[in-house]
């Protein structure tokens, strides 16, 4: 199989599964919590997951023939959702009345990263062996993530304004 095959298969498959037991087992128990702490629960691997993405802009995690310009805009574009995380799973766990406004902001910026790093990634060809190590985080930890945000967008929906 070639390189941007498996590639492209393995985070098909990542997805895929992610949707699977998003399905068969988060979301109804999610149903079952108040929002705000199904909210939580669902914002707070974002805050240790997002800052493994500052990696694509470490030499030897990454190759030399990574695109730095997707390495940084994935990278620093991770370090933002991850700050954002934090002060949206503080709101949560605090109560603050501005706490689903910035699991908004959260969200939309986390879901575009991730979504605009995919875009990119296509757009300059990003070929698989220049993530080194990154391979993992783009196969393996960014469907999860994407399947969280739908699910985040999802329980924002039922909240309200």
């Amino acid at each position: 199989m070639k390189p941007r095959a498996a590639f492209g298969l393995s985070i098909l498959m990542s997805l895929f599964s992610s949707i699977v037991v998003a399905v068969l087992f988060v979301w109804p128990w999610l149903q079952a919590l108040d929002v705000r702490q199904a909210l939580i629960w669902l914002v707070a691997p974002h805050m240790f997951l997002r800052f493994i993405g500052l990696s694509f802009l470490v030499p030897g995690v990454v190759s030399a023939s990574l695109p730095r310009a997707w390495a940084a805009s994935a990278g620093y574009g991770d370090l933002v959702a991850g700050i954002l995380a934090i002060i949206a799973a503080a709101a949560l766990a605090h109560a603050a009345a501005w706490a689903i406004a910035a699991v908004w902001i959260f969200n939309i910026w986390g879901a575009a990263d991730l979504l605009f790093a995919f875009y990119k990634g296509a757009r300059v060809r990003l070929e698989p062996s220049s993530l080194g190590a990154g391979f993992y985080i783009v196969t393996a930890i960014v469907p999860p993530l994407l399947v969280s945000h739908a699910l985040i967008f999802m329980l924002l929906m039922r909240a309200g304004p």
